[in-house]
């Protein structure tokens, strides 16, 4: 037998307003944009020492950052909508690519905190026996473009100069 998962949209909205930093055409309410990079990042090995500390961060809902690059657009006008391309640079090498829009949006979704009810508010399926799982998901944002980065790196700065 198949279970299911409620399905919702958010319902609350964010406590503070920030300023968004992308483009028109990428900006969504939360802020959040697809990023499609070819290759692999190779991200920094943590300290077999801190895999504690890296296990109690992880539960507690804080996860360690790294940097891995900065995205610019600096031939964005927002004039101009229809330029679509972009770079993005990482330490000594720098990406071009261009917006995409995706063949069929995507949802971002995340767990949601289900509250207390009571035995009358259950949910009760076909058979007539209460639902086991209290597991719900809420819609976070729909996604409909993508950056998409498809060549290689480009090295910049003095040291890529050479003598």
């Amino acid at each position: 037998m198949a279970g299911t998962i409620p399905v919702h949209t958010t319902t609350s909205c964010p406590s503070k307003s920030f300023e968004n930093p992308l483009p028109k055409l990428l900006q969504t309410p939360s802020g959040l944009a697809l990023l499609e990079l070819q290759g692999t990042i190779n991200l920094p090995a943590y300290d077999i020492e801190d895999d504690d500390t890296a296990h109690d961060q992880e539960h507690s809902g804080h996860m360690q950052q790294t940097s891995i690059g900065r995205l610019i657009f600096p031939e964005y006008d927002a004039q101009n909508p229809d330029n679509l391309k972009w770079t993005k640079r990482v330490y000594l090498y720098r990406l071009t690519g261009e917006v995409k829009k995706l063949p069929k949006a995507f949802a971002v979704i995340r767990r949601r905190k289900t509250t207390a009810t009571s035995t009358d508010d259950h949910d009760v399926s076909m058979e007539g026996q209460e639902s086991e799982t209290q597991d719900e998901v809420e819609i976070v944002e729909i996604v409909k473009w993508k950056i998409l980065f498809s060549t290689r790196p480009e090295p910049v700065g003095a040291l890529a100069a050479g003598p």
